[in-house]
């Protein structure tokens, strides 16, 4: 099984074109399912949907959420797709399974006193004080996501007409760079990164002590250690700046449509979370006007 769960991975990663984070939670379902598989002493290439259903039930006794038992049912279907196209199995045993409902949380969101105390915490006196500021500042101005962030080439930034080039998967977006946004980027890429970074070879937008590329799991660190500094009690990720963003624009009179361009939603039913935290009135012209609604 390992062979071929080693040669879906790299199927997935070169025909799906997907990110590092989502082939790691596939390779993190498929070998947790090969485990249980071992465990029960059951052939993968013999798999029911019985089998499946009660491996489904187990994950949900030892405590796993709704979207983690959804997800992991998403990577063993595809897995088993990937079985059946190469003729390794004859059946699919995840055929007519459905995934848990999962409820729908509200997003957390900042207000805008919570997101001006966080973003004043970072302090122009030193290199990481300053890359610090543009990154959050960087963060809350385009809603990007984490990984999009780290993703970011130098060059993916143009300053003198204050954008930013997204490029997820094999889409691409422009998004607007605020004033303050491009204050805070322009000092840093002038005055910091040009220390920080050791190689030339290094490409990277936002680099960490190193000189690398800085990693998620330091762009999370980083929010966690301001957070603390300004005494927010609200749980606090990367996400957050990105609901927030949404939110704000959103309350401020900015188009629904205009915003899913900039989140990079492929559906608006996904921008149309944000519409919870406008007020009824709003709501209702909202419902009332948008043809999708």
């Amino acid at each position: 099984m390992e062979k071929q769960i080693k040669n879906f991975l790299e199927f997935i990663e070169n025909e799906k074109k997907m990110s590092e984070n989502t082939l790691q939670s596939y390779r993190r379902d498929i070998v947790q399912f090969q485990s249980y598989l071992e465990d029960q002493r059951i052939n993968y290439l013999k798999v029911t949907k019985e089998d499946v259903q009660t491996y489904l039930e187990y994950l949900k006794e030892i405590g796993k959420k709704s979207s983690t038992i959804s997800r992991s049912l998403a990577s063993i279907r595809s897995f088993y797709h990937y079985l059946l196209r190469n003729k390794k199995v004859k059946t699919d045993p995840t055929e007519g399974i459905q995934s848990p409902k999962i409820e729908k949380k509200a997003p957390s969101v900042l207000s805008s006193q919570e997101i001006e105390l966080l973003l004043e915490q970072p302090k122009n006196v030193d290199l990481k004080g300053i890359r610090d500021k543009a990154m959050l500042e960087f963060a809350y101005a385009t809603g990007m996501k984490v990984t999009e962030i780290i993703s970011l080439d130098i060059d993916d930034v143009n300053l003198e007409e204050a954008f930013v080039t997204c490029k997820s998967a094999n889409k691409q977006r422009s998004i607007p760079l605020g004033s303050l946004s491009l204050k805070a980027l322009k000092t840093y890429i002038e005055e910091a990164r040009p220390i920080m970074v050791k190689d030339d070879s290094v490409t990277a937008l936002f680099v960490n002590a190193n000189g690398r590329r800085l990693t998620r799991q330091g762009f999370w660190k980083i929010i966690k250690y301001y957070k603390e500094q300004a005494h927010i009690s609200k749980d606090i990720t990367p996400h957050t700046l990105r609901h927030s963003f949404a939110t704000h624009l959103l309350q401020n009179g900015a188009d629904l449509k205009a915003i899913q361009t900039m989140l990079g939603h492929s559906d608006i039913s996904s921008t149309q979370v944000y519409m919870q935290f406008q007020d009824e009135s709003l709501k209702n012209v909202y419902k009332k006007a948008h043809p999708r609604a």
